[in-house]
C-alpha cells in the first residue's frame, strides 16, 4: 500500500507553485486539497527595481530570495539587458537554485543542508561582497539585508512582486474537514500559514488545531504553535522533504 493512501492533505502554496507537491502526494496515494494562501501579483511600483537592474554592473552580488523573485526578476531584467558576467548570483534554497538553472543561470552560491538567510550568511562569498542587490517581494524579511549592512556591505532591495491574501471560498474545505476528510495541512511560509488561519475562520481554526501541520522550517513551526496547533512536524526542505515527513508520520 502507498504511504498516503486514503489521506487528504491541504497544500497552501501559491497556485503556480503547488503542482510539484500535489503530484508527489498523489504518487504516494494521497489526495491533495489545493487551497492557496498566498497570491503572487506584480509589484505596485517597479521604479526602484528598474533603477537597480540598470545599475547591475555596480554590484558584486545579486541575491534572489525565492523562485517567485527569480521568475519575475529575470523576465524583467532580460527584457532590458543581460546579467553582467562578473556578477555573482546567490540563492537560499534548492528550489531557487533549480529555478535559476531553468533560466540558464549556473554556478549559484547557496547554502547546503539548511536553507535560510542565516545559512546563506555563513558562505564566505557574502563576506567579501561590498555591494549587494537583493531581489525579493514587497515587504520581505529584513534579516539578510540587516546582517550584511552590519558587516559594512552596501545593500539595495529590488522588489519585483507582491504577496497578497487570495479570495478563496473556504466552504468546500470546511465541509471536508467536518466530515473527517482532512488528515494533514502543509505550509511553506509563516505568512502563508497566518493567511490560511484567517481565511478559514474560527470554525476552521478549531479544526486546524486538531490537524497535523507539516512545515519545512522551525520558524514556520513556531508560527504554527502560536496558532495552538497541537501537532507540528518540521520536515526536510523542499517538496521532497515535506513528502518524506508526511510519509514517516502516517507510517506510524
Amino acid at each position: 500500500m502507498r504511504p498516503l493512501a486514503g489521506k487528504r492533505v491541504v497544500v497552501t502554496r501559491p497556485a503556480q507553485q503547488a503542482g510539484g507537491l500535489a503530484r508527489l502526494i498523489e504518487e504516494a496515494g494521497g489526495k491533495p486539497l489545493l487551497f492557496p494562501a498566498i497570491e503572487i501579483r506584480d509589484a505596485a511600483n517597479l521604479d526602484n527595481f528598474l533603477r537597480a537592474i540598470d545599475r547591475l554592473d555596480d554590484f558584486d552580488l545579486a541575491v534572489f530570495i525565492s523562485p517567485n523573485a527569480i521568475d519575475r526578476a529575470l523576465t524583467l531584467i532580460r527584457a532590458r539587458r543581460e546579467l553582467p558576467p562578473r556578477l555573482k548570483i546567490a540563492a537560499i534554497g534548492g528550489g531557487s537554485v533549480r529555478a535559476l538553472e531553468r533560466h540558464g543561470v549556473t554556478g549559484v552560491i547557496a547554502p547546503q543542508g539548511r536553507y535560510d538567510s542565516e545559512a546563506l550568511l555563513e558562505r564566505s562569498e557574502l563576506a567579501t561582497a561590498k555591494r549587494v542587490v537583493i531581489f525579493r517581494g514587497e515587504g520581505g524579511r529584513e534579516h539578510l539585508g540587516d546582517a550584511l549592512r552590519a558587516r559594512g556591505t552596501a545593500v539595495e532591495y529590488a522588489e519585483c512582486y507582491a504577496r497578497v491574501r487570495p479570495a478563496v471560498d473556504p466552504a468546500p474545505l470546511l465541509q471536508a474537514w467536518s466530515g473527517g476528510g482532512v488528515h494533514a495541512v502543509t505550509a511553506t511560509s509563516s505568512e502563508g500559514l497566518r493567511n490560511f488561519a484567517e481565511m478559514i475562520g474560527e470554525r476552521g481554526r478549531e479544526a486546524l488545531a486538531r490537524t497535523p501541520l507539516f512545515v519545512p522550517h522551525p520558524r514556520i513551526a513556531e508560527a504554527g504553535r502560536g496558532l495552538s496547533i497541537r501537532t507540528v512536524v518540521v520536515t526536510g526542505p523542499g517538496d521532497d522533504g515535506i513528502l518524506e515527513g508526511l510519509q514517516a508520520h502516517f507510517r506510524r
